[in-house]
């Protein structure tokens, strides 16, 4: 790895420049391969794991430049299409991911089909050489400035429901696609409920085989699970925005690279809250109460299980093995972090946790009268706490599957599995 972060930042040294537009340095930075360095080379990648990968994200961020675009194409779109697409295909998406072309949305929940994913009823149908798509999808991260979406949506409705399921990449830019954002309980607007009618997708936009888009969405799901686990790394925010809505590309570089930015409404952010909350503690003297300072050490304990096992998933790759269900087991290890740290800060910051700012211009007013800034931090952490557990599967299901496919226990008794889905009772 030594050698890896000497030849990066040779790199950097020969080819950061903050007077380049953001999407002059994000085209060098991943026709370079470091982007997305746990891509394959094949897809603009250098093949490293995602520990190491890590490290080349720091090693970045420490020279001062733009790091890589961010969002869902490259946590994502970008490795599934790897794993599942043609060469084509690979070149025709991960390219445009990787420079911040495109940015992408995954379009897989619906209102009667959130933990039960595969009773999605959304169609296509198709029309020659494209395919007509109707239906309508919930809690679409970043479908507001989407330029394409992740599309599961059923193509055989004769089948079982996990077989007649296929996956499309397919444009938001179109008539029949209509986004509608969704106004969380923070105060920001960060999901989207998105309706679809005759909207088209080319036929070559299909990722994998026709009705197997259940084994292709499953990995984007493992992809989405390890990026929001404990002791792994996501891609989900960046500092500059990437795609065609945004408005960013053509922006100086280097005035995306100003140090950490106030909270964002996401969860990425909230990373490295541990720390925060250590020095509030300290700061407040609410360090005092043994009570905070055993949650503290419970808090710091979790996230360092989380690290290590992130090692030791690397050391049994490179020995050509793997920890089952590690994906799973680390999303409800974040789970349970975020909710520490939700009452955690609340303990801490007392009577202020009382004291919510809604929108931008709230938030700055209630800056200068608390005179606490920190604050905002806290309590729009302690409100997002409860997405973790829901979004990206929820506890329940992790545990299901851990449960039926690592531990081997029995399914649920169920007839789903054979059945049609045309003929298998649907919600009112």
């Amino acid at each position: 790895m030594a050698d890896v972060l000497d030849e990066l930042q040779a790199w950097l040294d020969a080819n950061w420049d903050p007077d380049l537009t953001v999407a002059e340095w994000w085209e060098r930075l991943g026709m370079a391969g470091w982007s997305a360095p746990s891509l394959p080379e094949h897809a603009f990648g250098r093949g490293l794991s995602r520990n190491d990968a890590v490290r080349v994200a720091e090693t970045i961020a420490a020279h001062g430049a733009l790091g890589a675009p961010g969002g869902l194409g490259l946590l994502l779109a970008a490795p599934t299409i790897a794993t599942h697409g043609t060469q084509d295909q690979v070149d025709r998406y991960v390219r445009e991911i990787v420079t911040g072309r495109e940015a992408w949305c995954q379009l897989f929940s619906e209102p009667v089909a959130g933990s039960d994913l595969a009773g999605l009823q959304t169609r296509a149908d198709q029309d020659g050489d494209e395919w007509i798509v109707n239906g309508q999808k919930v809690w679409t991260s970043g479908g507001h400035y989407a330029d394409l979406g992740m599309l599961i949506a059923r193509t055989n409705s004769d089948a079982p429901k996990h077989q007649g399921i296929s996956y499309f990449a397919i444009g938001m830019h179109q008539p029949g696609i209509e986004i509608r954002p969704l106004k969380e309980m923070t105060g920001r607007a960060l999901f989207n409920e998105v309706f679809m009618t005759d909207a088209r997708v080319a036929d070559d936009a299909l990722i994998g085989d026709r009705n197997n888009g259940w084994a292709v969405a499953n990995t984007t799901l493992a992809f989405e699970r390890a990026g929001l686990g404990s002791g792994g790394s996501t891609s989900a925010t960046s500092a500059a925005l990437p795609g065609t809505v945004a408005g960013q590309l053509e922006r100086r570089a280097g005035d995306f690279v100003q140090g950490p930015r106030r909270a964002g409404g996401g969860g990425a952010q909230f990373r490295g809250a541990g720390r925060m909350l250590l020095e509030l503690a300290a700061s407040t003297g609410a360090i005092t109460d043994p009570t905070i300072r055993q949650d503290l050490m419970r808090l710091h304990t979790l996230q360092e299980i989380g690290r290590m096992n992130t090692l030791r998933l690397k050391a049994l790759k490179a020995k050509g093995g793997d920890i089952p269900g590690f994906g799973n087991i680390g999303k409800l290890s974040m789970s349970d972090m975020m909710r520490l740290q939700r009452d955690l800060g609340l303990r801490i910051i007392g009577a202020g946790g009382m004291l919510h700012a809604y929108d931008a211009e709230a938030r700055a007013q209630l800056d200068v009268v608390t005179k606490e800034p920190v604050h905002g931090f806290v309590t729009e952490l302690a409100l997002f706490a409860q997405a973790p557990p829901i979004y990206g599967g929820t506890d329940q299901v992790q545990r299901n599957i851990i449960g039926e496919r690592v531990l081997g226990l029995p399914k649920e008794p169920g007839f789903d599995k054979t059945t049609p889905f045309s003929a298998l009772p649907k919600n009112a």
